[in-house]
């Protein structure tokens, strides 16, 4: 059974166009595979823990800083119980609507607290990092109000798709397709666009 995990990067529940497109490629989805398992984490209900100084510390016992002590044990252990959750997905699903050029806090957050060495990546001096994931594809549905691919920079730049381009090679994740609604707000006819964006999630179901 193929398990799926939709992170909701945006916190503007039914008016939020990225979560519009990722629902309808999910509605899909399992119109085609009923069999498919959904597990969705909304990151601004989640309970994520902050990545404070017992946590850093642990992490970079692993790069042979320090020691991992007793505080560093119970910090890596809430660690690892999120990311976990992570590592067992088949398939990601994300939606992520650009805030100032770059992706949400809330995503970032998130981002942070899962990409640990000996969990989501491997270090090796010569080799430099490389991706523990093995397998597994990634669908992002990006929105933004006025920048579009190709737009003058007066209009924003990308730092929003290339962050997570970058993050989903570091961990490993060598499939991901992209479906974008990029602008929202700067076009001439954004209900029909909105609805080419809906289709296009629909097809890559």
């Amino acid at each position: 059974m193929t398990k799926i995990l939709h992170i909701n990067a945006s916190p503007r529940g039914p008016k939020s166009q990225s979560a519009l497109l990722a629902d309808t490629y999910l509605s899909a989805r399992l119109q085609r595979e009923p069999a498919v398992q959904v597990d969705s984490l909304n990151l601004w209900s989640a309970d994520l823990p902050e990545f404070d100084g017992d946590k850093n510390a642990a992490k970079l016992s692993f790069f042979g800083v320090g020691e991992m002590d007793a505080a560093g044990k119970s910090a890596w252990d809430q660690v690892v119980e999120v990311t976990q959750r992570f590592i067992e997905a088949d398939e990601y699903v994300f939606n992520v609507p650009m805030w100032n050029g770059g992706i949400p806090y809330k995503l970032k957050h998130y981002i942070d607290v899962i990409t640990q060495p000996g969990l989501l990546f491997g270090f090796e001096p010569e080799r430099g990092y490389f991706g523990l994931l093995e397998n597994k594809t990634a669908h992002v549905f990006y929105s933004s109000g006025v920048y579009a691919p190709g737009a003058d920079k007066k209009y924003g730049e990308d730092f929003h798709s290339a962050y997570m381009d970058w993050w989903f090679g570091l961990v490993g994740i060598k499939t991901v397709v992209t479906t974008r609604h990029q602008p929202s707000i700067l076009t001439i006819n954004p209900d029909a666009d909105l609805e080419a964006a809906v289709a296009r999630a629909k097809a890559a179901a």
